[in-house]
């Protein structure tokens, strides 16, 4: 599974960032200052950093520079409230992939996640992970999805509710825990949110793969 390690030193946005990446399929290590970030991005135990610039002990700009000084290649996104230009050229000069700027929409987040990811893994030509039951498959990678071998067009949060169905074939998931997996923070437990994207998979992959199991939830079967 893909680790990335979040540098971040303000809890409700390290929490936040962390379950929407445990919800979209990445394991996540969260770390609170530079010192720390820095040994573990240096361990090569993890795919991706993200890495806050105002963080105690050794500044973001400092990690990085160090970090590539030492001949890493971990590709870095920056998480910065500092939106000026003359930051983000420095954060970008000291090695930096790419710069988010905060607050930011977690959709954008992950897609550049998932671009800086598939960046760094094509020269070493990994072969993508893919998560499937039956004859529906998902590209954890590329993040496609595939059903019979033709493609279909999945929205990031359509791709999550079909991961979670993939990785628990035959098992009832409530929807509060497709709620909390899927989407995460500061969804009212009565939207009917979950029901309305399960009629949207139900459309794309066919209506018979999800079964509704009155007063529990639903199944992928």
């Amino acid at each position: 599974m893909t680790h990335i390690l979040i540098a971040e030193d303000e809890p409700r946005i390290s929490s936040f960032v962390s379950r929407g990446l445990k919800a979209a399929g990445y394991q996540t290590t969260v770390v609170e200052d530079g010192a720390t970030a820095l040994d573990i991005a240096l361990s090569g135990t993890v795919d991706l950093l993200l890495l806050d610039v105002g963080l105690p002990t050794i500044d973001g700009f400092e990690v990085l520079r160090r970090l590539h000084g030492q001949g890493s290649s971990l590709p870095v996104i920056m998480l910065t409230a500092r939106s000026s230009t003359r930051d983000t050229v420095a954060g970008l000069d000291a090695g930096a992939s790419d710069y988010v700027t905060k607050p930011f929409k977690f959709d954008e987040l992950l897609a550049r996640v998932r671009s800086r990811l598939r960046t760094s893994a094509a020269p070493s030509g990994n072969i993508p992970v893919t998560l499937a039951v039956g004859d529906v498959a998902l590209d954890m990678l590329s993040r496609r999805a595939t059903v019979m071998g033709r493609e279909i067009e999945l929205s990031a949060r359509e791709f999550a509710l079909a991961e979670q169905f993939l990785r628990h074939p035959g098992q009832v998931m409530s929807r509060e825990q497709l709620l909390s997996r899927v989407w995460g923070l500061d969804f009212d437990p009565g939207s009917n949110v979950v029901d309305v994207y399960v009629r949207y998979l139900r459309a794309k992959f066919g209506a018979e793969r999800i079964s509704t199991v009155r007063g529990a939830g639903y199944r992928w079967d």
